[in-house]
């Protein structure tokens, strides 16, 4: 029984482009879906020179168990192509070669001979950094066989452990795709010591039957998308193995039981995704859209894109937002603009800080009562509190009160999501009235009971001030 590979192309299908720039959720989100599924290789699109992109790559490097392949134009840097998925358990650099004589001319820019130039020098780079290296033709059933068969055997003579296939026009039935293949790998003296995929195009509604025909004509992987787009649907390739793969001595690692699921899961996000892009944009937001920032950035670059979201900070209050922002950027992968905007919202502009809080402990379940263990910082003296109460944030709320020796009339208390995901940071809004004024106080977190301690004092501390 042979198992074909299955190389997802999801995240860099044209279809997913037009869609809009995902967000980072929303392309991690993907990820983790398509890992799930156990695809062999998850390729990913061409950086567009962002940080953000960069730190994308980094993030799904670092959790998905696939193979991960990036792509790296002939002119393109291999060692920071390689460099950024560092953490890949697997990966893989795959460079793309227009092989057609229309795309030779208007998308590379060269000659036949200057491309089977770049194309070794380019594969003995990669292979330099990184032992899996595959060669995409590209048009490949539009190009000259002989030239073809001469960049791929210069590919692999450099170091290509795989080579892909591409029917970019969509334009082979599927026993004529079959044939090319099989035409391809004979008339290339190494072609044993590489893997063979295709990717079929879907101009004539044929890519899965075209990439089926080549599974049984003994093709080693194929690529294809979680939705519908210009090639192999990953459902329809695997409805094939499923019904017909036992009879070829064919069979697959993608878990097909979740396939259904994930995929309505994958297709949901990129639809939002285009939905969200329709929607009105203020300028600000079209300026700041996609940036990311992480614990590595420092204060003027974190200060800058306060700036771009329209906040005019001092120099003390931007020392708040700062430190706030790296407090945050140490328990999430990265800090977008919603969040740094919650941050200046919750740090900046406000009364100096009476209290401080040093640390607090909750203990919580539904088989005991809640106590919360808390230590502010007044002033330089620290202050420790220990309640019990109707819940988590009952019990912070009153040690709190067991610190200052005060009870003021909690007159609202509201808790929101500011992020999706599982990281998403909370905000709690706290209102205390004293003296017949009501004063609030914005708190937030990936922890929601830490976010309402903050709430609390940050009204604490207004009404501490004005009492002053």
């Amino acid at each position: 029984m042979k198992t074909v590979q299955m190389i997802d192309m999801t995240l860099k299908t044209a279809e997913v482009q037009k869609a809009g720039t995902l967000t980072f959720k929303e392309t991690i989100e993907i990820a983790r879906g398509l890992d799930r599924l156990q695809m062999d290789a998850i390729e990913l699109p061409e950086m567009q020179g962002g940080k953000a992109d960069l730190l994308v790559r980094k993030t799904i490097a670092s959790m998905v168990s696939s193979a991960l392949s990036v792509p790296v134009a002939l002119e393109d840097d291999a060692v920071q192509a390689r460099e950024s998925i560092r953490d890949a358990r697997h990966p893989r650099l795959s460079i793309p070669v227009p092989c057609s004589p229309v795309q030779m001319e208007y998308s590379a820019h060269k000659k036949a001979p200057a491309l089977l130039e770049a194309v070794k020098k380019q594969v003995a780079a990669c292979r330099a950094v990184c032992e899996d290296v595959e060669i995409i033709a590209l048009d490949a059933t539009r190009a000259e066989k002989d030239f073809l068969c001469q960049v791929i055997e210069a590919a692999i003579e450099c170091g290509a452990g795989a080579v892909t296939l591409c029917d970019t026009a969509g334009i082979m039935m599927p026993e004529e795709m079959a044939v090319f293949m099989q035409e391809i790998r004979e008339h290339v003296p190494q072609s044993a010591k590489v893997l063979w995929f295709v990717q079929t195009g879907n101009t004539m509604h044929m890519a899965a039957a075209c990439a089926a025909a080549c599974m049984a004509a003994g093709a080693d992987g194929v690529k294809c998308t979680a939705i519908h787009a210009e090639t192999a649907t990953l459902e329809y390739l695997a409805d094939f193995i499923r019904t017909r793969g036992h009879d070829m001595s064919l069979t697959t690692r993608v878990r097909v039981t979740e396939l259904g699921r994930i995929a309505d899961q994958i297709s949901r996000l990129i639809h939002a995704s285009r939905s969200e892009q329709t929607q009105f944009e203020h300028p600000l937001m079209n300026e700041t859209a996609g940036i990311c920032l992480d614990a590595n950035d420092e204060i003027r670059e974190v200060l800058k894109v306060v700036s771009q979201l329209g906040y005019d900070l001092s120099d003390e209050d931007g020392a708040r937002v700062y430190e706030e922002f790296r407090r945050v950027a140490e328990k999430k992968h990265f800090v977008g603009t919603k969040e740094l905007d919650a941050i200046v919202a919750s740090t900046a502009m406000q009364v100096p800080s009476t209290y401080r809080i040093e640390s607090y402990v909750i203990n919580s379940g539904n088989v005991i009562t809640a106590t919360a263990n808390l230590t502010l910082d007044k002033q330089g003296t620290k202050l420790r509190g220990v309640s019990v109460g109707d819940g988590p944030i009952d019990a912070a709320f009153l040690a709190i009160e067991q610190i200052i020796g005060h009870h003021y009339e909690l007159d609202d208390f509201q808790i929101q999501a500011v992020t999706e995901g599982r990281e998403a940071m909370g905000s709690a809004l706290v209102r205390l009235r004293s003296g017949g004024k009501l004063y609030s106080g914005n708190g937030i977190s990936t922890d929601i009971i830490g976010a309402s301690i903050r709430a609390y004092i940050s009204a604490l501390n207004k009404i501490v001030y004005e009492e002053a």
